[in-house]
């Protein structure tokens, strides 16, 4: 038995991945570090029982992993995590859309556009507000409010046009813009070049004039969905294998979005069952190997979901005080997502959770 774990995009083996050697060493199981780069990678991956590829929303991993993971699993027959099912929408809600709706899941009403002229003719002929998305982006940043006509056909011009880098969308919505106002109220502009210079990302680079290489040009659709009101937190679903892990998520102050507030409450008698049913129903219809669902209520309190994901922050999962079997069963402790990648990758059931993992 032999596990291959990919390197991250900087030569590197971030906490999230490494996490995964420190659980394979505490059950004494072989695995190596791989790289595409590396000439005999091929020649490795022949060997394996198991790859894993944590690639996420930057452009050098989805390239990279819409390359080489169809081959490794459909070609090679290597089990992967993630496999096809789970990842090939990934970080592209329209992606997601389309395949969700198709199968009849409660996925929240959106109009994607590929023709300008009929995108500009329904802008008149709809309730706002309404959601405007870039189809890629996490944490809320290509999420913005649409409160008019007016500003949705701006977006419409924009996205036909030109075009919208990601986590560039020009709205005083954008968070990006609420962020460095939020930290130059809170700390000044001295401290607030430092902090942002420190945490790195868009919103550095912006505040500096630079571009980021990282981030892609979205242009030639339009993407909207139905704005469900009342809605102070989403509750996100975890299912990873038959198991379910469950936290709300509440707005930032005087706003619509939950995701990337950091606001979350663990209180698990606060946890719609409804969603677990539907995250359940989806992930056991679907094969997804591992997902998270965003869920809000509609206007009749039922439950729908805006996205999902297949990766997620590992911190947020383990701090859960424990999770729900597909039978609905509570099961109490902390659990990190990469024991059960592996336990499920490997059909491992009785592979141990080190009690210390950084």
């Amino acid at each position: 038995m032999l596990v291959g774990i990919h390197r991250d995009q900087y030569q590197k083996f971030n906490s999230d991945i490494k996490k995964y050697e420190y659980i394979l060493d505490y059950n004494k199981l072989p695995y190596i570090w791989m790289d595409i780069n590396d000439p005999v990678f091929w020649t490795k991956i022949k060997k394996l029982d198991l790859f894993i590829f944590r690639w996420i929303l930057h452009d050098w991993y989805k390239q990279l992993a819409y390359t080489i993971l169809p081959v490794i699993e459909k070609d090679m027959g290597i089990k992967c995590f993630p496999n096809q099912r789970t990842c090939w929408h990934y970080d592209d809600k329209i992606r997601q859309y389309y395949l969700l709706k198709s199968n009849g899941f409660p996925i929240i009403d959106s109009w994607i556009f590929w023709d300008k002229r009929k995108a500009l003719q329904w802008v008149n002929n709809t309730s706002y507000p309404i959601v405007f998305k870039l189809r890629s982006g996490a944490g809320s940043l290509n999420i913005i409010l649409v409160k008019t006509p007016k500003q949705a056909k701006y977006l419409i011009n924009k996205m036909f046009g030109k075009g919208i880098k990601s986590s560039h969308i020009p709205s005083r919505g954008n968070l990006k813009y609420y962020d460095i106002r939020h930290f130059f109220r809170i700390t000044g502009k001295p401290i607030v070049k430092k902090s942002l210079k420190i945490i790195g990302g868009p919103i550095w680079e912006k505040f500096q004039g630079k571009e980021n290489e990282m981030w892609e040009i979205h242009k030639n659709y339009i993407y909207f969905q139905k704005f469900l009101p009342n809605n102070e937190f989403d509750t996100r679903i975890t299912v990873i294998g038959n198991r379910a892990f469950a936290f709300r998520r509440f707005n930032r102050k005087k706003d619509f979005r939950a995701s990337g507030s950091g606001k979350i409450n663990y209180e698990m008698d606060k946890i719609d069952i409804q969603f677990l049913k539907i995250a359940f129903g989806i992930a056991q219809k679907m094969k997804f190997q591992s997902m998270a669902y965003d869920f809000l209520y509609n206007e009749k309190g039922k439950g729908e979901f805006c996205e999902i994901s297949y990766t997620y922050d590992d911190k947020a999962v383990w701090n859960c005080p424990g999770y729900w079997d597909n039978e609905l069963n509570w099961h109490e402790g902390h659990y990190w997502p990469q024991y059960f990648h592996l336990m499920d990758g490997l059909n491992l059931q009785d592979l141990k959770q080190p009690k210390n993992i950084e």
